[in-house]
């Protein structure tokens, strides 16, 4: 990875952020420079040359610089805030709520999944409405990243819930919520649906990307009970005719959007 700073006139800031971004960029950082200019710190892998970036921003200045020694969890921590999904209210250790039933602390960290993504909202969303449509019973998450999922399963009265991850980061991070959390959450690491047997499971929540979700659609698909549900989520919505097509089997879905994001939610009878 290297840096970037790019100096364009206040004016060409959406401009030159557009340019940037089609040229490959990681993700930039917007400041101030003087005399009414714009400084853009433009992250890009190793193998993009500051003469790549001349060329397609002839207008500004670009200089190499060294990539900032920052420790991007702690900043992180410094803005996260509790905040309220539905009827959950999901909050860092230091700013718990007081008097919050449905509460979930999750401690940011390497892992996905702290309820800011869209992906995740969706999903806490369908839980919440296939908690008062059924009993979830036993519930697996698929690529369960900081274990969220899992543990708003639970708390809306799962009687098993299983969080699986191939990621020893991800599963030690699930591990450590469940204890954060006070939850009965089971955790195995391993990839995808192999560990486990098929139909046994009432509930099946995948939080993954649309290739993997057409790659594993048929044993993930498969770990559903004749009777459960099935939520899909991490796709773009121009990624739904994909994977609907990779889930044919299961039946019409639910579709649910959030912005960009979309999610399926597929329901046998109860």
């Amino acid at each position: 990875m290297r840096a970037f700073r790019v100096t364009v006139p206040e004016p060409d800031e959406d401009l030159a952020t557009a340019l940037l971004w089609e040229a490959g960029t990681a993700g930039i950082e917007v400041g101030r420079a003087d005399a009414g200019r714009t400084s853009l710190l433009a992250y890009f892998p190793d193998e993009v040359s500051r003469a790549h970036l001349e060329e397609a921003l002839p207008a500004a200045t670009i200089e190499t610089v060294p990539i900032p020694d920052v420790d991007w969890v702690a900043r992180f921590r410094e803005t996260f805030r509790a905040f309220r999904v539905g009827r959950f209210a999901i909050a860092p250790p230091w700013d718990l709520p007081s008097d919050e039933a449905d509460l979930i602390v999750v401690d940011p960290g390497r892992a996905f999944g702290t309820g800011t993504h869209e992906s995740t909202r969706l999903c806490l969303g369908a839980l919440e409405d296939l908690a008062e449509e059924r009993d979830l019973g036993r519930v697996i998450d698929v690529g369960a990243g900081t274990g969220i999922l899992g543990l708003a399963a639970a708390r809306l009265g799962a009687r098993l819930v299983v969080a699986s991850d191939t990621d020893p980061q991800a599963t030690a991070s699930a591990v450590h919520h469940a204890a954060l959390n006070e939850s009965p959450l089971r955790v195995v690491r391993g990839d995808g649906a192999e560990p486990f047997r098929p139909r046994a499971f009432d509930v099946v929540l995948a939080n993954l990307t649309a290739p993997l979700l057409v790659a594993h659609a048929a044993p993930i698909a498969g770990l559903r009970r004749p009777s459960g549900a099935l939520v899909l989520s991490g796709l773009l919505d121009s990624d739904l005719p994909e994977v609907q097509g990779a889930y044919a089997a299961c039946g019409p879905p639910e579709v649910r959007q959030d912005g960009e994001w979309a999610a399926l939610v597929y329901r046998s009878a109860a």
